[in-house]
């Protein structure tokens, strides 16, 4: 055995295979790696050839008692620099992963100079990672990446069968056959059918709804289930899930703010972005007034029409607004991102345009007065963390979930309609970074900043989560380092 410690946790962390679950997990592996374990990160071998490509060798190089390991998915070969197909995606994560992780598994308790495996942390949608572990005798949990309501109305997708509510095409969004109120679910109120998480949105996507719905239910198998969202945030439907569905969960975000424990780790060491990031935004945004900046990206998946990329254009142009816009290469579906014609000269003292950035500081930048998103959770917890209002236009997944939530029960945002319009766009930028309601939403998602701030803090509920995650469902009676603690946050 080596001097990193025989007898210390070893957890095993398996993200699902997209930016917006392995930046989280990252998140929550570098917590544990502080508070004492050795971590072992597991991406596939796809995403482990985008973190070279993306940051260079040093990139999986890790740390000595942090360690990179990858298995295959079972696709075919490619070096795209883009998020695989969703649904060809999700099938071979539950069709080839679980021998490829069992191996892994004994690998890893097979080697001398490594503690052996106590606990494998798979996220919520890797649910054969439970599997996994429980053939070999080892500990278990699942992460939740997503929101607690989105899992909430996941669990319910077998209700929405036996009610005959599953919509059979699209027209659901425009006909006010999506406005039908959900108030059946236990903790979810306010709620629609078009407001239920998606892939019951028109896609006729079966298998993704088939997916999402059985990948919930298989984390109720699990011995503990957390949640990157703080308690006041979600609390009704935290509340709901204990009572009704399963009683052992613990809420540890928001991750970002409950990285302020931890010392900053070298980023090239230990990296979760998939793509390299443009720093010049930074000081683009250092040359721009408080709050005056719109700040649009939609995330690491989403996808649009060449249309419905027009009229944003174009509704950002017209509002005569600041703003800094984050366009992947593979934004429009099957297609080239092309902008307007005449766009780029119409904005260029006003807009920058970049492939991808730091996401975080670029929320955290005392310029950015508003945040145009599709309202991933991730994107949805750092908006909440640094204090920025958001105009919604949800694509998929929890996404229509959280715009629902943040458009009525948290009071932070207004949403686009599924069928973009310029006008709409401009209109509403203009009323979000000037109007009234803007302004009422500024100071409410800063009301927000703060008890995430609180939850986070030592003795806050998220804090004291964390702990008790440690305590009760990871360590498995194995004791930390005595030196290993959360330092104090400086106020």
């Amino acid at each position: 055995m080596n001097s990193l410690g025989d007898h210390r946790p070893h957890a095993v962390c398996v993200p699902y295979p997209a930016q917006g679950h392995v930046g989280p997990m990252m998140r929550l592996a570098k917590l544990l790696h502080w508070r004492g374990f050795h971590i072992t990160f597991v991406n596939t071998e796809y995403n482990y050839r985008r973190l070279l490509r993306s940051g260079g060798p040093d990139a999986v190089k890790g740390l000595p008692d942090f360690r990179f390991e990858a298995i295959p998915d079972g696709l075919p070969p490619s070096d795209c620099d883009a998020t695989q197909d969703i649904p060809t995606l999700c099938d071979a994560t539950r069709k080839n992963l679980l021998r490829p992780l069992k191996e892994l598994l004994v690998k890893l308790n097979s080697n001398p100079e490594l503690p052996q495996v106590t606990c494998v942390i798979s996220d919520g949608d890797m649910t054969f990672g439970i599997e996994a572990a429980k053939d070999l005798g080892i500990h278990q949990v699942v992460f939740w990446t997503a929101s607690t309501c989105s899992f909430m109305g996941y669990l319910h997708f077998v209700e929405l069968i036996k009610r005959d509510m599953v919509p059979k095409g699209k027209s659901f969004l425009f006909d006010g056959t999506g406005d039908a109120p959900i108030d059946w679910i236990p903790g979810m109120s306010n709620i629609r059918l078009r407001d239920m998480p998606s892939f019951i949105n028109g896609n006729n996507d079966e298998l993704l709804f088939d997916f999402m719905g059985s990948q919930a239910q298989n984390c109720l198998k699990s011995s503990a289930i957390l949640f990157n969202t703080f308690d006041e945030l979600e609390q009704e439907v935290l509340d709901a899930i204990v009572a009704t569905k399963f009683p052992n969960i613990y809420t540890v975000g928001p991750l970002p703010l409950m990285e302020r424990h931890t010392p900053r780790y070298d980023s090239k060491s230990l990296r979760s972005c998939l793509w390299e990031e443009d720093t010049y935004c930074l000081e683009w945004l250092d040359q721009r007034a408080p709050n005056s900046v719109l700040y649009v990206n939609y995330g690491s998946v989403a996808m649009m029409t060449a249309e419905d990329l027009t009229e944003f254009a174009r509704g950002l142009a017209d509002s005569k607004q600041p703003f800094l816009w984050i366009i992947r290469s593979d934004i429009v579906k099957g297609d080239s991102a092309t902008l307007p014609e005449g766009f780029l000269e119409e904005i260029k003292d006003r807009g920058l345009l970049t492939s991808w950035c730091a996401q975080e500081q670029v929320l955290a930048h005392p310029s950015v007065g508003a945040f145009l998103t599709h309202c991933g959770w991730n994107s949805t917890v750092e908006t909440i963390s640094y204090g920025v209002p958001v105009i919604c236009w949800p694509f998929f997944a929890d996404q229509q979930t959280n715009s629902r939530y943040a458009c009525t029960t948290w009071g932070i945002g207004m949403e686009v309609n599924p069928d973009v319009k310029r006008e709409e766009v401009a209109n509403l930028v203009r009323e979000m970074m000037e109007g009234d309601d803007g302004k009422r939403m500024r100071k409410k998602t800063l009301d927000w900043k703060k008890k995430a701030e609180e939850a986070t803090d030592i003795g806050g509920s998220s804090y004291i989560g964390f702990d008790r995650l440690i305590r009760e469902a990871l360590t498995c009676g194995r004791k930390l380092p005595q030196s290993n603690g959360f330092i104090e946050i400086s106020k």
